[in-house]
């Protein structure tokens, strides 16, 4: 491509509605354009770089397999009603009406359709396995898109699902999309980790996440120092190697603490710290309300606590709320004389003598025990970086993740309400067994390059690059540059490698720096010494630049090009 005849622009200023480096990176190398909040424009270059993406993908869908076919984004809304996702989903879709006021869904996932079309080729357990699969634009309502590509409103997603008759079938083409992701991720040279998930609105039996690892990243990611074992924190298990208190139990009596509600004012005016406490938070699910009970310094995990007590919808009760179950002000609940249930944390059962919220504005019982209230307990915090390995025991840490990948073993939930069945060996009935595979392609591009900038600008890895070469004329006016920077295009060109040519007239500065921004790997220079044969050779990971001869170049041009 010769840029004097296309497309193509950057920025110099630093655009001020991006809010991520992706997002002002990519916005200031003409590579997408934001249209709204979370919708942007690809643009030629950056169209280049998602196609790249698209093209790994595809290739190693098909090699796994896979049959590549395409479903519509208009859906009629009847289908997630009757797959019970409508209300699940809620307001996070975009919904609309027909000319003849029928109802329809901008598609923002499609399981339900793969299960309608499987449908049609499923009748005998000899029709089973395959997977199929879809690059399709989705649509989600997010509440608040940001960090450019990385929470939008507007994506395209390649979505595949895996048929079998079983869950051994289903382990064997789970394992196989196992594979293809990562090599997916690894030929776009992403920094990622896999970790355990939780199923969210998808259900199922199992979700594993291919987590980008990035300062701006949305998931906390638990990983053990010692083992394999890496979670997103919502789903961490909690263990603890800390001892019971073995102090004497006391009988508990009532403190005025005025103005003191938070646990910061609390341990200041008992003068202890907060794992001392045991904070009370009342919490609705499903309509009926619960005291939830964790150490000062822990936090809920609303996700456990959902599975704890089996329900879809669960929230922090409003202020009004607690008013009338407490009789006190927010920052006062506590668990004596609360007729509501109680779960309190594992944590706490190793507490005697604590501190709680009485129940009355103003007030904490001190020295409260486990036998003055009935409780159950389970898991319901999240794991902190003091806590270990529930694998090893050794040392937790934690790194934040973009999620761009994520696997399901959805097992027979969407089969069962769309009835998707086959006969099977002995001719009776049986539920397909389904799994789920998703791949963001706008947050691969976000996070590769949250990944690989520099003050410059964007450093592509080499096979997701829009152009791998540039080639830089110093002087357009000067005939034998000009002849040389041809030469070398139409020879790489032969050799079918994406060739970008600056034949700008602008200053050898700006084409420089623009070359710098947009990433492309490798530059070469065209100047001065063409007279002699001579151009310089740089790469954009390196400050290094070598002078070389046209046939130099190109013979480390095309290794690289190999490699």
């Amino acid at each position: 491509m010769r840029l004097s005849q296309n497309y193509f622009y950057t920025l110099r200023e630093i655009p001020k509605d991006e809010d991520s480096i992706s997002g002002r990176l990519l916005v200031r190398s003409g590579m997408i354009k934001k249209s709204s909040s979370g919708i942007y424009m690809f643009l030629p270059l950056g169209y280049k770089v998602l196609k790249n993406i698209e093209r790994i993908i595809r290739e190693e869908m098909n090699k796994s397999g896979a049959s590549e076919l395409l479903m519509p984004v208009l859906i009629p809304e009847d289908i997630y009603i009757s797959s019970g996702r409508r209300d699940i989903i809620g307001q996070s879709m975009f919904a609309l009406k027909d000319r003849y006021n029928r109802d329809y869904i901008l598609g923002p996932t499609h399981e339900e359709l793969f299960a309608i079309a499987a449908g049609m080729k499923i009748k005998s357990y000899k029709d089973i396995p395959f997977n199929i699969y879809q690059f399709e634009t989705k649509f989600r309502d997010e509440v608040r898109p940001r960090y450019g590509l990385i929470r939008v409103r507007e994506f395209i997603m390649k979505d595949a699902y895996s048929f079998d008759k079983d869950l051994k079938g289903l382990d064997i083409s789970y394992n196989k999309m196992f594979t293809a992701y990562k090599n997916i991720f690894d030929r776009m040279k992403l920094n990622y980790k896999i970790v355990t998930a939780d199923t969210g609105i998808m259900g199922g039996l199992l979700s594993e996440e291919f987590q980008a690892i990035s300062e701006i990243g949305e998931d906390i990611l638990a990983l053990c120092s010692k083992c394999d074992y890496a979670t997103n924190i919502e789903v961490a298990e909690c263990v603890s190697t800390d001892t019971y208190d073995n102090e004497e139990i006391r009988k508990y009596t009532l403190v005025e603490t005025k103005g003191a509600k938070t646990i910061e004012e609390i341990s200041s005016f008992f003068n202890l710290t907060p794992d001392k406490f045991v904070k009370t938070l009342i919490c609705k699910a499903d309509n009926k309300y619960f005291a939830l009970l964790v150490k000062g310094d822990d936090e809920i995990n609303f996700i456990k606590i959902g599975k704890l007590l089996k329900v879809k919808d669960i929230q922090l009760a409003t202020s009004d709320e607690v008013i009338r179950i407490t009789g006190a002000e927010v920052g006062y609940a506590g668990p004596l004389n609360l007729n509501i249930d109680i779960i309190i944390d594992n944590e706490v059962l190793r507490m005697k003598n604590f501190i709680v919220g009485a129940n009355k504005s103003d007030y904490h019982y001190k020295d409260v025990n486990l036998n003055d209230f009935k409780y159950i307990n389970g898991d319901i915090r999240n794991i902190k970086e003091t806590d270990v390995c529930p694998k090893c025991l050794n040392k937790i840490s934690f790194k934040k993740g973009i999620e761009i990948g994520n696997t399901f073993k959805l097992g027979t939930k969407y089969s069962d309400k769309l009835d998707l069945k086959y006969m099977d060996e002995h001719n009776k009935e049986q539920l397909v067994v389904m799994g789920s595979y998703g791949i963001g392609l706008g947050r691969c591009m976000g996070a590769l390059v949250e990944q690989n900038h520099d003050e410059k600008g964007i450093i592509w890895p080499y096979e997701v690059a829009p152009y791998k070469v540039c080639i830089v004329i110093a002087n357009i006016n000067d005939e034998i540059q000009l002849e040389l920077a041809n030469q070398l295009y139409k020879r790489l060109l032969l050799k079918n490698i994406e060739v970008l040519v600056d034949d700008r007239d602008e200053r050898i500065g700006v084409k420089l720096n623009d070359m710098d921004l947009i990433g492309i790997p490798i530059r070469i220079l065209i100047g001065r010494k063409a007279s002699e044969g001579k151009l310089e050779f740089k790469l954009r990971t390196e400050d290094t630049v070598s002078e070389e001869n046209i046939e130099e170049a190109i013979t480390k041009i095309v290794q690289l090009d190999k490699c």
